[in-house]
């Protein structure tokens, strides 16, 4: 599964043999326009920096390339289209926007236009987001009957119909295109962990899903096995979904940008309790070392999650406190060929597609020249 590839416009380069089953989030953290503030490249990326991240993950052999969304100057729209305008086979997908921070007409809208523009390369992303966010911006946080309702919508006006809804995901008298993408709809993939809910909504309104970073490979084993056993409940081929999972890679990286970048950013998600409690759960990771991870004397006093006050970089002190299990569990770390040996784990309980998380396309060069290799 997964969206077509056709070419389309885009730039005269030399592309490495493409690698199905390999992708690659880009500017996965923070984003500044100043390039100046980063002293690493895993550190942060400007928008700019974004979209040439994107056409050298075409150029080394990517499948697609993944942006969440930030509401400042990350918008995952403007982003991909300066990348799919620059590449010609890369798919480009939102990983993720929330269906509630945009009109359904207007996320319609995108998704249609991405396709004309750039022939059918475009991933609609969704996910419910931090409840603690989106109420802090005055926005309701979608609950699943919800988010099916917006999936519907957008399958319904790319299709041309005209809309009357009225229910959880609003009030639309009459929603309608004026005129749509002559071609193959967008796919669209659910972004979760794919709990019984999530992976009930998933069989039912889903062509993909987006795992969370940082997770074991025995939760992306749970997680397909709930996504088979809801599509069998639903009469639907659980082989319909391709199941991507993101996992912080650092191959031949100094140890200590490693380590930043993956147990650092564990402590960044433990942060926020109820994300982290979560994927904690998720994880099977011992609630009392998460809270002693929380209560680390660089945290005291503080009034908000601790990504909000240092950078991914600063918390090692914290990390201390975690086994280092949880890190090389869920993180790809060391030489190339060590790394695919880590992301093999979540190829063979099942997932369908890794994306590189944490690091950019040129930093996994040796990586993915490594993982299609392996194929061989």
């Amino acid at each position: 599964m997964g969206a077509a590839i056709t070419e389309t416009v885009g730039e005269d380069h030399d592309l490495a043999p493409l690698v199905e089953d390999m992708s690659a989030f880009v500017i996965a953290g923070a984003v500044s326009s100043d390039p100046a503030r980063f002293d690493r490249e895993t550190e942060g990326r400007t928008p700019a920096q974004g979209i040439e991240d994107g056409v050298e993950a075409e150029r080394l052999g990517f499948r697609r390339v993944w942006l969440s969304e930030r509401w400042d100057i990350k918008q995952a729209d403007v982003i991909l289209s300066g990348i799919a305008a620059r590449t010609s086979r890369l798919g480009v997908g939102t990983g993720v926007i929330g269906p509630t921070t945009r009109h359904p007409w207007a996320v319609a809208s995108l998704a249609a236009t991405m396709q004309a523009c750039y022939g059918e390369r475009f991933i609609l992303g969704l996910g419910r987001g931090d409840a603690g966010a989106y109420r802090a911006m005055g926005i309701e946080m979608p609950n699943y009957e919800a988010l099916l309702d917006y999936v519907e919508i957008y399958r319904r006006l790319w299709a041309g119909e005209v809309v009357s809804y009225d229910g959880p995901a609003g009030h639309y008298p009459a929603l309608t295109f004026a005129e749509t993408n002559h071609g193959e709809p967008p796919e669209v993939w659910f972004a979760g962990f794919a709990n019984e809910r999530g992976a009930e909504a998933i069989a039912k309104a889903f062509d993909g899903v987006i795992l969370p970073p940082t997770v074991t490979p025995e939760m992306v084993g749970r997680a397909k096995e709930r996504i088979r056993a809801a599509c069998e409940r639903l009469g639907r081929d659980p082989e319909e979904i391709t199941i991507c999972v993101p996992v912080v890679t650092a191959p031949d990286m100094e140890e200590f940008e490693a380590l930043s970048i993956s147990a650092g950013r564990i402590v960044t998600y433990l942060s926020h309790r109820q994300y982290g409690d979560f994927l904690a759960e998720a994880n099977g990771w011992d609630p009392e070392i998460v809270e002693r991870v929380r209560n680390h004397e660089l945290f005291t006093g503080l009034k908000r999650p601790a990504d909000f006050e240092f950078h991914r970089h600063q918390m090692l002190g914290p990390a201390e406190l975690m086994p280092e299990e949880w890190t090389y569990d869920t993180c790809a770390l060391g030489t190339a060929d060590e790394c695919v040996a880590s992301l093999r784990r979540f190829i063979d309980v099942g997932a369908d597609e890794i994306a590189t998380y944490g690091s950019t396309p040129a930093q996994n060069a040796g990586l993915i020249a490594a993982w299609r290799e392996r194929k061989r």
